[in-house]
Formats: structure tokens, C-alpha cells, sequence
């Protein structure tokens, strides 16, 4: 047991420090040692402080945690282009390429409901807003008084399937039975495209090498998200 005690005085402070035995018999007493007792404390404390501070268990543990963490953020961020976002991004950039693209006989309608399953939330997001609603009514006063061409009117089309549709048909989106249905139409005119053209060299032909790109886009993001 060690009992240590200041007692301070105008002068100095008078310090002891007691060893007892179990039976209470002191082994040890320091008196008027203020210097000494301060100095070996501090000595102490600023041994532990600095074991403490320094230890190199703690150091290489820390080491360890940081590899791991930087090791796990390259694996995301090589992983970053087969996110779903970016994949819904590309069909939607390929469905309008194929949309006004030229050298294809495939059937353009068929790509509003593809639209409507693989387009990103935020296109869904904005079309459902007030601003969908007004585009929509714009456009439906344009085609009421003026002539629109088939693949101007498809996106007008498109919107207006997004605004309309019912929340079960919406639900489908990011679901395998959506991705089951994109597949089924981008196979299909991915079949109609090249059996169309007449042969896999002339769907490469510099008139068609556009659209023919659009329709594989097409297919390999839909099977990529289907997996």
C-alpha cells in the first residue's frame, strides 16, 4: 500500500511517501524530500506519457488498418465503371444516338419503353417534376399546330409514357424482371438490325458503323445488368 501526501507550507511543502506491509509497519518514509519525490514523479510520468505516445505495437496496427482501407478503396474505384448508374447512362446515350441515327431499318418505337426501364433516376426524377409536366404540355401544343417528324416525336413519346405510366409498370425498374424485358428488346433489334442490313460487313459499312454501335451498346448493357 503507498500513501503519498503533500502538505503545503509558506515555505515548503513537506511530502512523504509510506511503504506498509500488510501488517501496517512502515519500510519506507521520506520527509522534506520535495524535490526528489517531484522529480522521480514527473521522471514517470514522462516515461508513461512517452510509452504511451510511441508505442509500436499501437503504430504498426494503425499501419495495417490504413493499407487495408486504401487497398479497398482502389478495388471501388476500379470497379466504378460497371456501376449500375453509369451502365443505365450509356444505354440512355445509345438510345438517342440510335434514335436520330441514319443506315438502320429497325423499329424506333422500341425504344421508348427500353428508355423507360434503363433510363437513370435522375432523367425519371425530372420527368415526373413540374418540369416534365410543362415540357410535355409545350411540346403537345407544338404537335397539335406544327408537323414533328417520326424520330423528333418518339422523345415526346417517351415523356409522356414516363408521366403516365402506373407505379406497378415503374416498379419494374432496377429489377430483374425490368432487366429480363431491356434484354428481350435490345435483342430483338439487335436481330432486326443485322438481318436488315443484309450481312455482318455491310451493318460496319461507314453509313451504319453509328447505328451498329448503338445497337451492341445496347445489348451488352442489358446483359450487364441482367447479371
Amino acid at each position: 500500500m503507498v500513501t503519498f501526501s503533500i502538505s503545503p507550507t509558506p515555505a515548503t511543502a513537506t511530502q512523504s511517501l509510506c511503504y506498509l506491509k500488510a501488517g501496517n509497519a512502515p519500510l519506507l518514509s521520506l520527509r522534506n524530500a520535495p524535490f526528489q519525490a517531484t522529480t522521480k514523479l514527473s521522471t514517470l510520468a514522462h516515461s508513461s506519457s512517452s510509452s504511451i505516445s510511441f508505442n509500436p505495437l499501437r503504430f504498426s496496427i494503425k499501419y495495417k488498418e490504413i493499407k487495408k482501407k486504401s487497398r479497398g478503396s482502389g478495388a471501388v474505384c476500379s470497379a466504378a465503371p460497371l456501376a449500375p448508374r453509369n451502365l443505365q447512362w450509356i444505354s440512355t446515350i445509345s438510345s438517342v444516338v440510335l434514335l436520330l441515327a441514319k443506315g438502320t431499318a429497325i423499329q424506333k418505337t422500341f425504344l421508348v419503353p427500353l428508355f423507360a426501364l434503363q433510363a437513370p433516376a435522375s432523367i425519371i426524377s425530372w420527368m415526373k417534376s413540374e418540369y416534365g409536366l410543362w415540357a410535355a404540355f409545350l411540346a403537345l401544343l407544338i404537335r397539335l399546330f406544327f408537323y414533328i417528324p417520326g424520330e423528333l416525336e418518339l422523345p415526346f413519346m417517351a415523356l409522356l409514357l414516363v408521366i403516365v405510366a402506373p407505379y406497378q409498370v415503374m416498379s419494374l425498374r432496377g429489377t430483374q424482371q425490368g432487366a429480363i424485358i431491356s434484354l428481350a428488346i435490345a435483342a430483338y433489334l439487335a436481330f432486326q438490325h443485322f438481318s436488315r442490313a443484309g450481312s455482318l460487313q455491310k451493318a460496319f459499312d461507314q453509313g451504319s458503323i453509328i447505328a451498329t454501335t448503338a445497337i451492341v451498346c445496347i445489348t451488352a448493357v442489358s446483359c450487364l445488368l441482367l447479371i
